[in-house]
């Protein structure tokens, strides 16, 4: 969930605003090395990274991390992550989480204390985004203005019975999008979704809504495509092997994987036309005789 952040630092002023903290349109945004690594062989990473600087306001770091479930050891990490990125940058730092399980949303907002003998030495406060401030977006003209955001609520919503009609938005409202914009969010939903039902979800609504991308060569219409090529090329190779089996014509698995792995429809049509008169199966494969040559008109 934290890539979007880096991608898309448009969504920093809204996701302020759920968090309650003023942050000036358009900031300028800067991905700078995440690498925590203090001495080895520890080695720590933050998952994004950002400078803010405010055009009227002093800079400071933003560190993000996308959380699953619950960890411990995090409880260590952050407050290590936060001095560590002050110390080295010499600017102050605030620490998004970004969960999609209330229960873990609700442990992240810690605070996190480092107290001995009743004193307090530092708490850490990180600022969560989660399914309870995250708002469902549902509507294709918001997720049209605003695709980045609701990219991210489906992504906060994953686990949620509203997380196909989020999708379905997102897909219509991609389709106002230029063809570089509309790519980046169906590659973007499919890499970070893969493996769930929400990842399937999303797969078949593109392959649904590839007919509001006629023509402009996006991902989506290019999946569709080759995912409707590659279906009919294996109807026309099943439909060839069916007419062999018919006529009663030996099979052999050479002929068969042949068959069964060309994905040119124009050589499969040839075969297909063929295979109701070739004595042998392999003889598909051989050239087809050219027409005698039409006898000359007499005058």
């Amino acid at each position: 969930m934290h890539r979007i952040f880096q991608e898309r630092p448009e969504i920093l002023t809204p996701i302020f605003q759920l968090l309650g903290i003023e942050l000036p349109e358009k900031p300028t945004v800067d991905a700078i090395v995440s690498d925590v690594t203090e001495a080895k062989p520890m080695a720590r990473y933050v998952d994004t990274v950002l400078r803010v600087s405010p055009a009227d306001g002093d800079a400071f770091l933003l560190a993000i991390e996308s959380q699953e479930k619950r960890n411990p050891k995090k409880e260590l990490s952050w407050p290590y992550y936060v001095a560590y990125l002050q110390s080295k940058y010499g600017l102050p730092v605030l620490l998004i989480v970004a969960c999609r399980d209330r229960a873990t949303a609700k442990w992240a907002a810690g605070p996190f204390d480092c107290a001995a003998r009743g004193w307090t030495v530092q708490r850490t406060y990180p600022l969560v985004v989660g399914p309870d401030n995250v708002p469902v977006i549902t509507d294709e003209r918001t997720a049209a203005e605003k695709p980045a955001m609701a990219a991210f609520s489906a992504l906060t919503h994953a686990n949620s019975p509203h997380v196909e009609a989020i999708l379905e938005a997102l897909a219509r409202g991609s389709k106002g999008l230029s063809p570089e914009d509309s790519d980046f969010i169906v590659q973007f939903m499919d890499a970070v979704l893969a493996g769930t039902p929400a990842g399937e979800k999303w797969r078949k609504i593109i392959m649904t809504f590839v007919n509001y991308f006629p023509g402009r060569g996006t991902v989506m219409e290019r999946a569709y495509l080759d995912g409707k090529a590659e279906g009919e090329a294996k109807g026309e190779a099943k439909g060839i092997l069916r007419v062999l089996e018919v006529r009663g014509l030996a099979v052999s698995d050479e002929v068969r994987e042949r068959i069964s792995t060309c994905t040119d429809l124009d050589r499969l049509n040839d075969w297909l036309d063929r295979a109701g008169t070739v004595e042998h199966a392999e003889d598909l494969f051989d050239a087809a005789p050219e027409a005698p040559p039409s006898a000359p008109e007499r005058g």
